[in-house]
């Protein structure tokens, strides 16, 4: 079996997430709660690939590789919890697929360099800007 790559559907997928995270107190049923939820897991696998994939493909030297890493094994944390159909598990996986798509554009911007002209890991955490969690839950 080949395996193919298909392009993500970026765009409706990040309306969605920042209507989720704009929530205040939405009136919905569970069931549309959990409709959510299975639409905001499924892409987070998608995108959790294609980070995957990204990653396996920079040169072991390259920092983003390793944060690729730590980024991927939070996002299987978090995707291996149960779903539930409230709003507070809509806006956790909201806030996942918002930090794999700024780990996703992060490999694939040119890498930051070193005078050296090697990108370190050091550099690389050095300027990463997320806390001590990528999804803030």
């Amino acid at each position: 079996m080949v395996a193919v790559e298909l392009p993500l559907d970026r765009a409706p997928h990040e309306e969605l997430v920042t209507a989720v995270l704009a929530w205040k107190e939405p009136n919905l049923t569970p069931c549309d709660h959990e409709q959510i939820v299975l639409q905001l897991t499924g892409h987070a696998h998608a995108v959790a690939a294609d980070v995957q994939r990204h990653a396996a493909a920079l040169p072991k030297n390259d920092g983003r590789g390793a944060l690729a890493e730590v980024i991927l094994r939070e996002a299987a944390g978090h995707l291996s919890q149960p779903i539930q159909g409230t709003a507070r598990c809509a806006q956790k996986r909201a806030r996942l697929v918002r930090a794999l798509y700024e780990r996703l554009d992060r490999l694939q911007a040119a890498p930051d360099r070193t005078p050296a002209g090697s990108t370190s890991l050091n550099t690389a955490l050095k300027n990463r800007d997320e806390p001590e969690s990528a999804f803030h839950l």
